[in-house]
């Protein structure tokens, strides 16, 4: 079995209630009725008294379907959203429309509310959209203070990482994070590891250089962020910056950078900008044949996870597993 399966099956265990907003889309329909077959989490599906008719599973009490124009606390979470976005300028007229037709808000909203215990979207929403769900609805954990996407990556067969399990981050949010957000981005990886994964996380900064190999602004920023995400975590195993052989090889790690425990080790890598997390992640998941988890929304109180517009049903099925398993 996989490590995701083992995701998949530790979610069974103990079900939580994952919203998924995006009942127009069919990805959506067949991982529904997959995870509601396998017992994998509670469903909570925003959509139409018509959507009932999709669902095929006939493991139905698991199931919840509201459809935000009949549900019974929709005007009572109109008000709260309100409260929440009348600084921004936001009307109570606004709000209302914004419950009722902005499914991802609405269910975001259910999240905080402990009405339900995470959200899965994305699947036909971009990332900009369901990651301003989350700002405008979710708790930010003022500890850390950033939020920042994630993936959960298992390369098969690779004797890299936690027997080829990573966490790369940030690879959907921040498009270029300062030292302070890169530090934070790096301890709430860590995190996120550690909890999914059991196992020590071992957290690598990446950068064109390798201990001082090179010099310049880049460097001295990541240089900068991993001090700070020291300060933040002094617990945790952080070092760098590294290249990525650096970071992965032992033989490499032997030679550029034999002082350090996480050089040739990590399993956390912490990419310095939107563009290189993003392309490595995408690199990896078609060229290495990885299953890549996420974006996981990281920094937040309450779990959430992105998907990729080109998601498939075993990517959203994932998604749900990892955010039930991350529920409290």
């Amino acid at each position: 079995m996989s490590f995701i399966d083992e995701i998949r099956a530790r979610a069974a265990g103990n079900k939580k209630r994952i919203v998924l907003p995006e009942s127009d889309d069919p990805r959506t329909m067949d991982a529904l009725n997959y995870i509601l077959d396998k017992g994998i989490a509670k469903i909570i599906l925003i959509g139409k008294d018509d959507v009932r008719a999709k669902v095929k599973s006939k493991n139905t009490s698991c199931l919840e379907i509201i459809d935000p124009e009949k549900y019974k606390d929709t005007g009572v979470m109109a008000n709260e959203y309100y409260e929440l976005r009348k600084a921004k300028g936001m009307t109570i007229e606004e709000a209302s429309a914004t419950m009722r037709e902005d499914w991802i808000s609405f269910g975001a909203m259910l999240v905080r509310r402990d009405a339900a215990d995470g959200f899965v979207a994305g699947a036909n929403h971009t990332t900009a959209a369901t990651v301003r769900s989350a700002l405008r609805c979710l708790k930010i954990d003022k500890e850390i203070g950033v939020a920042a996407g994630a993936f959960l990556i298992e390369v098969p067969g690779s004797q890299y990482g936690e027997k080829g399990v990573f966490v790369f981050a940030d690879c959907g949010v921040n498009p270029e994070p300062n030292a302070r957000q890169l530090g934070g981005i790096g301890v709430l990886s860590a995190r996120l590891f550690e909890q999914l994964v059991g196992k020590p996380a071992r957290v690598a900064f990446l950068s064109y250089s390798s201990k001082g190999s090179a010099e310049g602004p880049l460097v001295d920023k990541i240089k900068e962020a991993i001090s700070r995400a020291k300060d933040k975590a002094p617990n945790l195993s952080i070092d760098g910056e590294f290249q990525v052989d650096s970071a992965l090889v032992p033989e490499v790690a032997r030679i550029k950078c034999a002082e350090s425990d996480v050089a040739g080790k990590a399993n956390v890598l912490i990419f310095p900008d939107l563009n290189s997390g993003n392309i490595s992640y995408k690199l990896t998941q078609r060229l290495a044949n990885a299953r890549a988890v996420g974006p996981i929304l990281m920094g937040f109180t309450e779990p959430c996870s992105d998907l990729s517009r080109g998601c498939s049903v075993d990517d959203i099925i994932d998604a749900v597993a990892v955010i039930s398993v991350m529920a409290r």
